[in-house]
C-alpha cells in the first residue's frame, strides 16, 4: 500500500484506486486540527501468527524431506505430465468413478457443521452467541502523548463494552502552542475486558500526521472493510487513518547548516515584500498605539466628568422610573373605572331586585287573600267536572246502545269471527265470490257507523268517511304520491282500489279503539273489531241515563248542545222515560225514527247522515 505524502499539498493514489484528498491545510495539519479519535474492530487477542513470511514445505513441522529432495534421489522414477484443469472431471477409470460415485453421499452424509450456533436449540445457540459477542467486547480509552511532555495531553472518557467504540470530541488549543502546534504524537489504546483484572496497553502508535490517508468526509461514504483495532482521526476535512504497517515516508524540510557551505539556499520574500510587511507592521503598530492613547482620554474624560455621568445615568433612570409608574397609575385608574361602573350596576340590579320582591310580597298577599274562595270553587268545579264526566260517559253509552241497536252485529253460528251487520255478512278482508250487493250494503252500513261513532265520540278519524249507503266512499288525505285521494268501499273493476279503501276503513277502526286504549290483534277483522269497541263503550256497571229534553250537551267541544238535536222534544222526554221494545225492527226504521207505541206523532231527532257536515272543533 502506497504511503501518500500531503506535506507538499499533492495528492496521490491509494490501493484501492482512489484519489486521495487534497489537504485543506496547506502548512500541514497540526494537533491543533484533530477533533477526535475512533476505534474500528477491536481485537483483544490478536493473532500470534507471524506475518511476512510464507510457510513452504521445509517449514512444514515433523516434515524431514522435501519433494525436490525426494525426486532428487530417486532418479528412476518415471515423469508424467500434469492434467489441465479440463481433463480432470473425466480422467479415471469407470469403476474408480463408479466407486467415487458411491462414496460422494457418504462424504455428504458425513459432513457436519461445527459451528457452535448450529445446535437444535435456539436457547443454547443464543447463550452461545452471546458469549461470543461478549468475548469480543472490552472497555477501552486512549492516551494522547508529545515529546517533551511528561504528562499525557489527553485521555479520553471510557467506552464500556464495545467492538467499535465512539469517545467524545475534543479540542487541544488549551494546551498551548507547544502542543497545538506539533505535527507527530504517540496514541496508546488500553483496554480491559472481563477475564482482566486491570487495563492493559494493546496499541502504541507513533505517528506523524502527515503519514494519513483520506478514508472520506464521513465513515457513511467508506464501506471497505478496516483491518483489527484501526484508528481513526478525525479532522474538519474528513476522517483519515494509517492503513499500513510500513513506517511513513516523510522528509522534513532540510535547515541550513552552519558546517555546511554547499547547501542549497532556501527561496525567500523579495526586497519590496519585506519593505511592504515592514510598512504594514508600522501601521499595525500605529494603530496600537493610537488605540491605546484614546482609551487613555476617554478613560480621563470620563473619571474628571464622573459627577455628570452619575447624574445623567440617575436622571435616566428616574425617567425610566416614572414612565414605569405613570404606566402603573393609568392601568390603576382603568381598574378603578371598570370597579365604579360594576358597582353602579350591582346597586341597580339590587335595587330592581328590591322593587320585584315588593312586588311579587304584594302579589302574593293579594292572592292569599283569594286563595279561601278559590279553593272552595276548585273543590265545587273538580265535583262538577267529574260530574260532568260521569254524564258524558254514561251519555256515550246510551248512544253506543242506540248505535248497537240499530247496527246490530251478529256472530254466524259455525264460523269463526265471522259476522253479521244488520243481517248483512261482510267477510274479514277476503272479498272473492261474494255477493257484491250484499258486500256493498254491509259496508255502506259499517261506515255510517263509524262516522256516527267518531261524530258522538268527537274524535276525528284519520281518514274521513263519506257514507251513502252501498256507495259509500273512503278518503286518504295522509299518504303521499297518491294518483287519486278517494276510494270506494263498494266492489268495482279496479279490484285493489276497493280492497284499499277496505284498509282505510279498518284503520280507522283501529284508530278508534287506541283512543279508548284498546290494542287490536288483527286489523282486517273489520266488524269483530267493531263489535269490540261496542262492547267496550256499553260495558258499564251503572244504568243507562235517559234522554234529556232538547238534546245531549256537551258531546261537541265549543258547543253547548248540537245544532242537529232539538230542544223542547216532547218524543225526546218520552223516549228517555219509556222503555219499547227494538227487537224485530228496521235499522231505517229506527234511523227515521219510528220508534214508540205512537206512530202517529212528530218522528224522532234524526241521527246524522253522511250528507250532513260535520266538523270538529
Amino acid at each position: 500500500m502506497a504511503t501518500a505524502n500531503t506535506l507538499d499539498g499533492l495528492s496521490s493514489d491509494d490501493a484501492n484506486g482512489r484519489r486521495e484528498r487534497p489537504p485543506l491545510f496547506p502548512s500541514g495539519r497540526k494537533l491543533r486540527h484533530l477533533q477526535g479519535v475512533t476505534i474500528r474492530n477491536l481485537v483483544v487477542n490478536p493473532p500470534t501468527r507471524a506475518r511476512g513470511k510464507t510457510i513452504d514445505d521445509e517449514d512444514i513441522p515433523n516434515s524431514l524431506q522435501s519433494p525436490s529432495k525426494i525426486l532428487a534421489e530417486d532418479t528412476n522414477r518415471t515423469l508424467h505430465h500434469s492434467r489441465s484443469f479440463t481433463n480432470l472431471k473425466s480422467s479415471g477409470t469407470s469403476d474408480d468413478q463408479h466407486v467415487r460415485q458411491e462414496r460422494l453421499p457418504l462424504r455428504q452424509a458425513r459432513r457436519k457443521s461445527t459451528l457452535p450456533w448450529s445446535g437444535p436449540n435456539p436457547q443454547v445457540r443464543q447463550v452461545k452467541l452471546e458469549d461470543i459477542t461478549r468475548s469480543r467486547m472490552a472497555t477501552s480509552w486512549f492516551s494522547i502523548h508529545c515529546d517533551g511532555v511528561d504528562e499525557p495531553v489527553y485521555v479520553s472518557e471510557v467506552a464500556d463494552n464495545a467492538v467499535n467504540p465512539n469517545f467524545r470530541a475534543f479540542d487541544l488549543n488549551s494546551c498551548g502552542p507547544l502542543v497545538s502546534r506539533m505535527d507527530h504524537l504517540k496514541l496508546k489504546l488500553w483496554v480491559k475486558t472481563a477475564a482482566m483484572d486491570d487495563y492493559t496497553e494493546l496499541v502504541e502508535l507513533n505517528l506523524h500526521l502527515q503519514s494519513l490517508q483520506f478514508l472520506g468526509a464521513s465513515l457513511d461514504s467508506f464501506h471497505q472493510p478496516l483491518p483489527a483495532n484501526s484508528i481513526l482521526f478525525h479532522f474538519p476535512d474528513g476522517v483519515y487513518t494509517n492503513l499500513t504497517d510500513i513506517p511513513p515516508l516523510w522528509t522534513p524540510y532540510p535547515t541550513p547548516s552552519s558546517k555546511s557551505s554547499d547547501t542549497a539556499a532556501l527561496p525567500t520574500s523579495s526586497y519590496d515584500a519585506l519593505m511592504r510587511l515592514a510598512n504594514l507592521d508600522e501601521c499595525i503598530q500605529d494603530a496600537l498605539i493610537t488605540r491605546e492613547k484614546l482609551e487613555s482620554q476617554i478613560n480621563s474624560i470620563l473619571e474628571k466628568n464622573q459627577h455628570a455621568v452619575q447624574t445623567a445615568s440617575d436622571a435616566s433612570r428616574a425617567q425610566d422610573k416614572l414612565a414605569l409608574t405613570k404606566s402603573a397609575v393609568s392601568a390603576e385608574r382603568k381598574q378603578l373605572r371598570l370597579a365604579t361602573k360594576r358597582k353602579e350596576e350591582l346597586i341597580a340590579s339590587s335595587k330592581a331586585r328590591k322593587e320585584a320582591m315588593a312586588n311579587g310580597t304584594h302579589t302574593r298577599e293579594k292572592v292569599s287573600s283569594h286563595l279561601p274562595d278559590a279553593r272552595v270553587k276548585l273543590g265545587s268545579s273538580t265535583k262538577l267536572l267529574d260530574q260532568n264526566t260521569e254524564e258524558t260517559k254514561g251519555q256515550i253509552r246510551r248512544i253506543s246502545e242506540d248505535l248497537n241497536e240499530i247496527y246490530p252485529i251478529e256472530p254466524i253460528a259455525d264460523k269463526p269471527l265471522a259476522f253479521t251487520i244488520a243481517g248483512l255478512a261482510l267477510p274479514n278482508s277476503k272479498f272473492t265470490d261474494v255477493d257484491r250487493d250484499a258486500v256493498a250494503a254491509a259496508l255502506g252500513y259499517t261506515a255510517h257507523l263509524v262516522y256516527l261513532l267518531s261524530f258522538y265520540l268527537s274524535i276525528p278519524v284519520p281518514y274521513p268517511i263519506t257514507p251513502y249507503s252501498s256507495s259509500s266512499q273512503i278518503q286518504d288525505p295522509v299518504s303521499a304520491s297518491l294518483p287519486q285521494r278517494t276510494y270506494p268501499l263498494y266492489p268495482v273493476n279496479v279490484q285493489y282500489r276497493f280492497e284499499y279503501g277496505v284498509f282505510l276503513l279498518n284503520k280507522d277502526i283501529e284508530f278508534l279503539l287506541n283512543k279508548q286504549g284498546l290494542r287490536v290483534l288483527d286489523i282486517r277483522h273489520t266488524l269483530p273489531n267493531l263489535k269490540y269497541l261496542l262492547y267496550v263503550l256499553t260495558a258499564r256497571t251503572s244504568e243507562i241515563p235517559a234522554r234529556k229534553a232538547g238534546g245531549i250537551r256537551g258531546l261537541l267541544p265549543g258547543r253547548l248542545t248540537p245544532s242537529l238535536s232539538r230542544r223542547g222534544s216532547e218524543d225526546s222526554v218520552a223516549y228517555g222515560e219509556s222503555v219499547n221494545p227494538r227487537r224485530g225492527m228496521s235499522p231505517m226504521s229506527k234511523l227515521n225514527g219510528e220508534i214508540g207505541p205512537d206512530k202517529g206523532k212528530k218522528p224522532m231527532a234524526t241521527i246524522p247522515s253522511a250528507s250532513t257536515s260535520f266538523q270538529v272543533a
